[in-house]
């Protein structure tokens, strides 16, 4: 059945039908109400490029991933929060546009973008210190949600983000009321606003006991396993080793995991650790009712579907006040903490 086909079943406009199944404001509610559930009742889903002629929109969601992030699209926190977005795109009818570009080049892509309307919006990844591409988006008048969020002095924008200053403030409490006084904190890339708002709860915690923090327990880097076992391996052979880790990432878990294998440390008795757990799909954190690892736990799917439900609602409904998503995170206890061996 084409766009025709069921206006004239419902005896209306292909235009009004149009708008009412993309959204439009200027469509009353009953109206929109009852093409929803026809469409629904007879199988009828608008053809993109029917919907994009009639709504004047690309019909399109972009994201653009520069090189220096490329291990971002093979990470499987990317993925989850795709899949997530990726939901809310199909019920609402849009394409997701996926750009690798070059270092560097990002501005020219969202200016090309802009320019030829190739996209309705986009969601910005890994907002980093200083990001000069919300102010662009902002400069250029696309629509956009941003992952994550910046420090307080750019202007009001869309964004979802957990609260990783409380995340990591609770997860370090837990550690010191465990008697862990010698706490690593492996953490991502310092560039980036998550990585630097997770320091920043982990010290004040520390402070807050008036416990120190030895810089030779600090690493800052990719998220890797690699990293993970590697940045373990180094501080647990050195002269003053930590009892306990707090890890940024349920990847760099496991190589912290298999560097206490390596050594003959026992996880949870010998070496404790908390790490940022994303509810992965293909990386779970064992059994719901038996985690390996205690956690703080926030779904990355969630928050893609978030992003794009937020987005559409912008392009949809032009003039909308800045919506910011700021989610708090569960604290899991796992098999991985235990009472400080020196307590």
């Amino acid at each position: 059945m084409n766009l025709k086909e069921f206006a004239g079943l419902l005896g209306l406009s292909p235009t009004t039908v149009s708008r009412a199944l993309g959204g439009y404001p200027e469509v009353r509610e009953e109206t929109r109400r009852r093409v929803t559930e026809a469409a629904k009742r007879h199988g009828y889903r608008p053809n993109r490029r029917a919907a994009a002629l009639a709504s004047g929109r690309a019909m399109a969601i972009g994201h653009v991933i520069p090189t220096a992030l490329n291990q971002e699209v093979v990470n499987p926190v990317f993925a989850d929060f795709i899949s997530g977005a990726g939901e809310v795109y199909s019920s609402e009818n849009y394409d997701l546009t996926l750009s690798i570009v070059t270092d560097g080049s990002e501005d020219r892509v969202y200016r090309q973008m802009a320019q030829t309307r190739s996209v309705d919006g986009v969601i910005v990844h890994g907002p980093r210190i200083g990001d000069q591409r919300i102010p662009l988006l902002q400069e250029l008048g696309l629509p956009f949600v941003v992952h994550g969020r910046l420090p307080g002095e750019h202007a009001p924008f869309n964004f979802v983000d957990i609260d990783n200053i409380r995340a990591f403030h609770k997860a370090t409490d837990l550690l010191l009321d465990l008697g862990h006084r010698r706490i690593a904190l492996l953490n991502g890339n310092l560039d980036m606003d998550f990585a630097c708002r997770r320091r920043d709860g982990f010290a004040s915690a520390m402070s807050g006991r008036g416990v120190s923090v030895d810089p030779d327990l600090l690493f800052a880097g990719d998220m890797s396993e690699t990293n993970g076992h590697g940045a373990a391996r180094r501080m647990l052979e050195g002269p003053n080793p930590p009892t306990a880790f707090l890890v940024s990432s349920l990847t760099m878990a496991i190589g912290v995991r298999r560097a206490t294998h390596e050594l003959g440390l026992r996880l949870g008795q010998d070496v404790s650790l908390v790490t940022h757990d994303d509810v992965l799909s293909y990386l779970a954190n064992g059994p719901q009712d038996a985690p390996l690892f205690t956690a703080t736990r926030s779904s990355v799917r969630a928050a893609g579907r978030r992003c794009a439900e937020i987005l559409i609602e912008q392009i949809t409904r032009p003039g909308l006040a800045p919506i910011q998503d700021i989610w708090e995170c569960e604290l899991v206890i796992g098999a991985s903490t235990g009472p400080a061996p020196n307590a």
